[in-house]
C-alpha cells in the first residue's frame, strides 16, 4: 500500500482508505448500501489492515450512529493500529441544536461520536456540508478547541463549496488556528466537476482530498452498459434518487473506455477506474467501500499497478466535459489557456 500526506498535514494516510457506510443498515438509504454487523465488519477491517489499509471513514448520519459504534466494536483491541476519520453536521434529528456546526453542536457531537466509536480521540473531523448559519470565527475557535482538548488530531471539510473553505483558511491564518487540511468530496470519471474549483484551490492551500464514491454510485462496477441495463439486484434501483447526476452519453462512452482499458491490463472496470483516480492531482486518499469480502478484494486490486500515459488520455479524454463559466474561456481558447496550466 502507498501511503500519502493528508493535504500538508503531517498525517500519513493510505491510497486507499475504507468507507463503512455499509455498517449497520438503518434506514432506507444505508440499509440499501450494506447491513454488516460487528463481526462481518471485524472480517472487512481484518482484510483491510493486511492490506495496509488503515484509515476508516464514517459518520454520525450513517444508520443513525450505528456505523460509528460497529466500527468502534470491529476495531476494539487495536486503536493504535489504525486511523478513524468521521463526519457531522447533518441533522440528527428534529431539533434545533441537532443539526450545523455551532459551538454547541460540534461539542456534542464530538462527544457522542468518541461515545459511539469506544474511543478518546478522532484522527480526523470532517464538517459533512456547509452550514450557513455558523460565523466562521466561531466554527474554526470551536475546532481549535477540541484540538487543543486532545479530542481531535486534524479537521476537515466534506461537499463545500470553494468560497466558503477558502473563508474558513484565511479565518485560520488570522485566529491563528489550525487550518482545514481534508475535503471529502465528490469525483469520478463520470463526475469530474471537483477539478474546476475544488482541485486547484486544494493545491494552493494544501488541502488533500478524500474521494467518496470513486465509481460514480455504483455505476462503474462493470455490471452496466450499453447493452446493459441496470441488473435486477442493484441498489441503484433504491438509491438513485440520492446520486449526483450523470448524463447517459457520457455514462456510456466512459464505460466503453474503461472496458477498453480493463482489456488491455487485465484489470477490471472498477480497478482501472479506481486507479486513474489515485493518480489525479491533491489526492491523498480514494474511499472505497464493500458490502462483503469479495467487493472489498476486488477493490483493494486497485493500487499495485500503474495506468500507461496512453490510457490516461484514452480515459481523460472519455469523461472530459467543458467546464462552467467562467472556466470554459481558460479550455477553449489559447491565451486565456497560459494564464492557467493545468495541475497535470
Amino acid at each position: 500500500m502507498e501511503y500519502r500526506q493528508l493535504g500538508s498535514s503531517g498525517l500519513r494516510v493510505p491510497a486507499l482508505s475504507f468507507g463503512t457506510g455499509t455498517f449497520g443498515g438503518q434506514g432506507p438509504l444505508f440499509s440499501a448500501w450494506g447491513t454488516s454487523d460487528a463481526a462481518e465488519a471485524r472480517r472487512l477491517i481484518d482484510i483491510s489492515l493486511d492490506a495496509g489499509v488503515t484509515l476508516f471513514d464514517t459518520a454520525d448520519v450513517y444508520s443513525n450512529g450505528a456505523s460509528e459504534q460497529i466500527l468502534g466494536e470491529a476495531i476494539k483491541g487495536r486503536r493504535d493500529a489504525v486511523l478513524i476519520s468521521t463526519k457531522t453536521g447533518l441533522p440528527m434529528g428534529d431539533g434545533p441544536q441537532d443539526w450545523g456546526a455551532s459551538r454547541s453542536r460540534l461539542t456534542r457531537a464530538v462527544d457522542d461520536a468518541l461515545r459511539r466509536l469506544g474511543t478518546d480521540h478522532l484522527d480526523l473531523l470532517q464538517l459533512h456540508a456547509f452550514d450557513a448559519s455558523t460565523p466562521v470565527d466561531e466554527l474554526m475557535g470551536t475546532l481549535d478547541m477540541l484540538i487543543a482538548a486532545g479530542k481531535l488530531r486534524y479537521a476537515g471539510v466534506s461537499n463545500y463549496p470553494g468560497w466558503q473553505l477558502m473563508k474558513a483558511q484565511a479565518a485560520a491564518d488570522r485566529l491563528g488556528t489550525p487550518r482545514f487540511v481534508a475535503h471529502q468530496v465528490y469525483y469520478s470519471l463520470i463526475g469530474r466537476a471537483y477539478e474546476a474549483d475544488l482541485m486547484p484551490l486544494a493545491a494552493d492551500q494544501g488541502v488533500g482530498a478524500l474521494v467518496w464514491s470513486p465509481l460514480g454510485w455504483g455505476r462503474l462496477t462493470g455490471k452496466i452498459g450499453r447493452d446493459r441495463p441496470v441488473p435486477a439486484g442493484s441498489r441503484l434501483h433504491e438509491t438513485e434518487q440520492f446520486a449526483p447526476l450523470v448524463a447517459e452519453e457520457l455514462l456510456y462512452r466512459v464505460i466503453d473506455a474503461l472496458e477498453l482499458v480493463a482489456a488491455e491490463t487485465g484489470k477490471t472496470v472498477p480497478q482501472v477506474a479506481i486507479n486513474w483516480l489515485l493518480r489525479r492531482p491533491t489526492v491523498s486518499s480514494v474511499i472505497i467501500g464493500a458490502r462483503n469480502e469479495e467487493q472489498l478484494r476486488q477493490n483493494l486490486g486497485a493500487v499495485g499497478w500503474a495506468l500507461t500515459a496512453e490510457q490516461v488520455a484514452a480515459l481523460d479524454a472519455a469523461s472530459d466535459v467543458l467546464p462552467p463559466y467562467p472556466h470554459t474561456p481558460y479550455r477553449q481558447q489559447e491565451g486565456f489557456a497560459r494564464l492557467n496550466p493545468p495541475l497535470v
